[in-house]
């Protein structure tokens, strides 16, 4: 019982930082942009939020509680909003090839955290990790260690609240792309920005909101990571790169629909962390060809759900029609 609570806490929590990463990259795609970069800008949000929550707490002996939520996540927020818009600039207004930024940002992102992790760790004088354990305990502060409901609230309340925030942002990017108008013409942006010109809408500042807002969405998800699921530390090894890029299957894995990325994020993160669990839960001895062969499951998955949805050919399963194809307002 305990191996299984463990499975599904450890998964909801890499589910989030999935889902962060997901949502972002979702609302870019949206406006018909295909931004690799995802891995960077969650590099950029994870660094500058634990950046700025481990310089805070080092200036005071009393931090305020407040500051302690407002600092990192503005900051993380806003670095990967810089590193949306930059790749915005070279995409839309340089009209850049976008897989090409993308990768470049992504190159950036790890770079300039790679680069930065060395700067505080030569500050604490550690050789493999910092943290900020202050910052760290007031988000992963949860509700099961005042209400103590057992198994129950191990499951759905041993979560610090932005763990909450981004199913609430799920639920809203959905509505919003659905249901207002904005969102309406933000998809037409997506699937026809010529069509979408030609009706008066202003598809250059559309692009550019969505891949800078979306950006920044990412950049929470990589604070996301540090500060809750890896309990605050920032390592000299970060594998945050890695979860970039299961953010941009779990798009696909999705069908670009916000409001999927809620179970498809949890359902990708407990296939993901089955190769080390089943053995304990089990209790069979499982030989680790085999292990690294179910590593491979949320893969395998994704590429069955994008067969699947390609072979039925329902439109409301596709990408947006000019996901990736750079806009030339003088041919249209």
């Amino acid at each position: 019982m305990n191996t299984l609570i463990s499975w599904l806490h450890s998964s909801i929590i890499y589910g989030t930082v999935i889902m962060f990463g997901a949502l972002g990259e979702t609302l870019t795609e949206k406006s018909g942009h295909l931004n690799l970069g995802v891995p960077g800008l969650m590099y950029l949000g994870g660094f500058a939020g634990f950046a700025s929550a481990f310089i805070y707490e080092r200036s005071t002996e009393n931090p305020n509680t407040v500051l302690l939520i407002l600092i990192p996540l503005l900051c993380a927020f806003l670095a990967a909003m810089l590193g949306g818009l930059l790749y915005s600039f070279m995409t839309v207004t340089l009209r850049a090839n976008q897989n090409v930024t993308g990768l470049a940002l992504t190159s950036l992102g790890v770079g300039i955290g790679t680069f930065g992790s060395a700067r505080l760790l030569s500050v604490t004088g550690s050789q493999s990790y910092s943290v900020a354990s202050a910052t760290s305990a007031v988000y992963t502060a949860n509700l099961n260690s005042v209400t103590n409901l057992g198994a129950f609230g191990q499951i759905f309340l041993s979560y610090g609240f932005l763990t909450y925030a981004a199913i609430i942002l799920a639920v809203l990017m959905n509505y919003f792309l659905m249901h207002t108008r904005r969102g309406l013409n933000l998809r037409a942006v997506g699937e026809n920005p010529g069509t979408a010109d030609a009706a008066g809408i202003n598809v250059t500042l559309y692009k550019y909101i969505a891949t800078s807002v979306g950006g920044g969405i990412c950049g929470i998800g990589g604070f996301y990571y540090i500060i809750e699921y890896s309990s605050g530390k920032w390592s000299s090894q970060n594998s945050l790169e890695a979860v970039g890029w299961l953010a941009v299957a779990l798009v696909i894995f999705s069908t670009w629909k916000p409001k999927n990325t809620i179970w498809a994020s949890y359902l990708f993160a407990l296939l993901f962390w089955m190769a080390t669990n089943l053995p304990a839960l089990t209790g069979i001895r499982i030989p680790t060809s085999v292990t690294e062969l179910l590593k491979m499951t949320p893969y395998v998955v994704t590429i069955l759900v994008l067969v699947i949805a390609s072979t039925r050919k329902k439109k409301e399963n596709q990408g947006p029609a000019s996901l990736g194809l750079s806009y030339f307002r003088e041919e249209r």
